[in-house]
């Protein structure tokens, strides 16, 4: 079935400073974020992508524009904001150190689920997981059954997608840690999701290149069934 590699953008200035930029523009890669953004290409390279979706954020693209320069034929490029930052509201700037004092950290880190930013653009958590995860639904849907394809976010929103994944209610989201330019892989097959990789910087990828066919013989890429005592890997 369809499989789906989030990628989270490469470091920025915001990161290594401890600042929550949220929907900030113009927060580029740093020269760390950049090489990281290449490595991820070059990690990539060896998968034909079907197509690589990008959140509408200044690094999320710049993050992207790496990984399509290095795949191997011409992939299908799309920007979509409902894969974008959660909208932290007046949180939005902040130093996180600063934003510990604050009685909300608590709720975030806790009850997520109860989580509303505050302002007048303060998205609740729940709100980003729904749109996020909808996202992902209809790129599946669109892309098909047999489509490896990327799509470059950001930490909160891809816990989310990830706890979605795991059957997790999003108040264990905070247990998932998602790394600058990290993959987490799923794979979505007609009974349930599988998480193949969480927070991976550096394994192989080659194996999650579809299997050639042989001839008279039906492919088990597509198998809904879990693998009774964990298989073979």
């Amino acid at each position: 079935m369809t499989t789906l590699l989030l990628v989270r953008h490469g470091r920025t200035k915001a990161n290594s400073e401890g600042v929550l930029a949220g929907w900030t523009p113009g927060v580029f890669l740093d020269e760390l974020g950049e090489e990281q953004a290449r490595k991820m290409g070059e990690r990539l390279s060896g998968l034909a992508l079907a197509a690589v979706i990008a959140s509408p954020l200044d690094r999320t693209q710049q993050t992207a524009d790496a990984i399509c320069e290095l795949q191997p034929t011409t992939t299908a490029r799309h920007t979509d904001k409902r894969i974008g930052e959660c909208q932290y509201g007046d949180w939005t700037g902040k130093k996180i150190s600063e934003l510990t004092k604050d009685p909300m950290w608590q709720v975030v880190q806790a009850h997520p689920s109860a989580a509303v930013f505050p302002g007048a653009n303060g998205e609740s958590m729940a709100t980003m997981q729904h749109r996020a995860v909808r996202a992902i639904r209809e790129w599946n849907e669109r892309l098909g059954e047999n489509a490896i394809y990327a799509v470059v976010s950001h930490g909160d929103v891809i816990k989310a997608i990830l706890a979605d994944a795991l059957g997790m209610h999003l108040d264990q989201f905070q247990r998932i840690q998602v790394d600058p330019c990290s993959i987490s892989v799923i794979r979505y097959t007609a009974t349930r999701p599988f998480v193949l990789r969480t927070n991976d910087s550096g394994a192989d990828l080659s194996n999650l290149r579809a299997p050639a066919k042989k001839a008279g013989k039906k492919s088990k890429r597509g198998s809904s069934d879990a693998v009774i005592g964990g298989g073979a890997g």
